[in-house]
């Protein structure tokens, strides 16, 4: 009997031993997948932050250059213009020298996002020492970056954007819009068998596809001529801003924005986007103030333009004091955007 019971007594000490054993086991083999887990959690940590890092100093280095790349471009901006985005927007015509048919200037401020359209006529006279002709042309022989030397300096402002589109493109970017309603001040009537245009529009309220709208645009009438045509692009720009601002427009924001990616010219970089977008966002509902080049026509056809007119209309547009206000608020809005990224 006693040896039964000594018998018992180390049996249990033996399943005590085993159960003691194989929980110090499950807690070593709780702390090694603790420590995996956190070694892993280390490990994670620190890549994601030497990505951090990395990436950081990507964008930091993107920036700067973007910086250098800004000021030896517009090496000689007026620091007073800070506070608008002005914008040359060209459109070519698809001939086989491709001269610039349409010549605006959009300016928003930045800080209220009201607009205002210049419409620049083709045939405008310029005189520069490599070159006297009509403005149109330059786009020929000099591209983008002559126009937007010439037009900054007929104007007296700077230009920090341009935006140059072909025909096709901005037929189809009507289309995508769904076509635009404008009122047709004459009857259209214009044939051209070697430029391949055949204009017939009847006068009145209209809607016109993308098509359309090229043809309306293209065509000079025998009263006003070039001046006609500029008063046009006037009125189908701010046809063109009221359509946009309609909410039918939103679901219609990818197709533009890839039309505005993959088929359009422009020398805005991602950081000008950024900007830019910042401007949109706060654009007023109010049309845009239009204004055509002051000038008159010559024996020639040329249209001349009248620099005191030119001068007093920009400083209207323009006005110094309220520069001066809006680059200090477009600094800081500048700042902010860069700062919130």
């Amino acid at each position: 009997m006693a040896n039964e019971t000594k018998d018992n007594i180390e049996k249990k000490r033996k399943k005590m031993r085993r159960r003691r054993r194989i929980k110090a086991f499950r807690l070593i083999f709780a702390l090694v997948i603790l420590c995996l887990i956190g070694s892993a959690i280390l490990f994670v940590g620190y890549s994601v932050y030497n990505a951090g890092v990395r990436v950081y100093n990507e964008f930091a280095d993107m920036y700067q250059g973007y910086n250098d790349r800004r000021t030896a471009r517009m090496g000689s901006v007026d620091p007073k213009f800070e506070g608008y985005t002005n914008i040359l927007i060209l459109g070519v015509d698809d001939s086989e020298r491709q001269e610039a048919d349409t010549i605006l200037v959009l300016s928003f401020a930045n800080d209220t996002g009201n607009s205002r359209i210049i419409g620049i006529p083709r045939d405008t006279w310029i005189a520069t020492r490599s070159h006297s002709g009509r403005i149109g042309e330059l786009y020929s022989w000099g591209g983008a970056s002559s126009l937007v030397r010439e037009v900054s300096k007929l104007l007296g402002i700077s230009i920090h954007q341009y935006i140059i589109i072909d025909m096709a493109t901005f037929a189809d970017l009507i289309d995508v819009l769904g076509g635009l309603d404008i009122y047709v001040e004459e009857n259209m009537d214009y044939e051209d068998e070697v430029a391949g245009l055949s204009i017939h529009i009847p006068q009145g309220y209209q809607h016109l596809s993308g098509e359309d709208v090229q043809k309306y645009l293209r065509y000079r009438g025998e009263k006003l001529g070039d001046v006609g045509r500029v008063q046009r692009h006037q009125k189908f720009i701010k046809a063109l801003y009221a359509k946009v601002l309609q909410l039918d427009t939103i679901p219609k924001l990818p197709a533009i924005a890839d039309i505005f990616r993959n088929r359009m010219e422009t020398n805005a970089e991602i950081f000008d986007s950024v900007h830019l977008a910042n401007v949109l966002r706060k654009m007023s509902s109010d049309p845009p103030t239009t204004l055509m080049l002051p000038g008159s026509e010559n024996v020639d056809g040329a249209w001349v333009p009248n620099v005191a007119e030119v001068e007093a209309r920009m400083s209207e547009l323009f006005p110094q004091q309220d520069m001066i206000q809006r680059s200090e608020a477009g600094d800081a809005d500048s700042e902010q955007i860069i700062t919130n990224e």
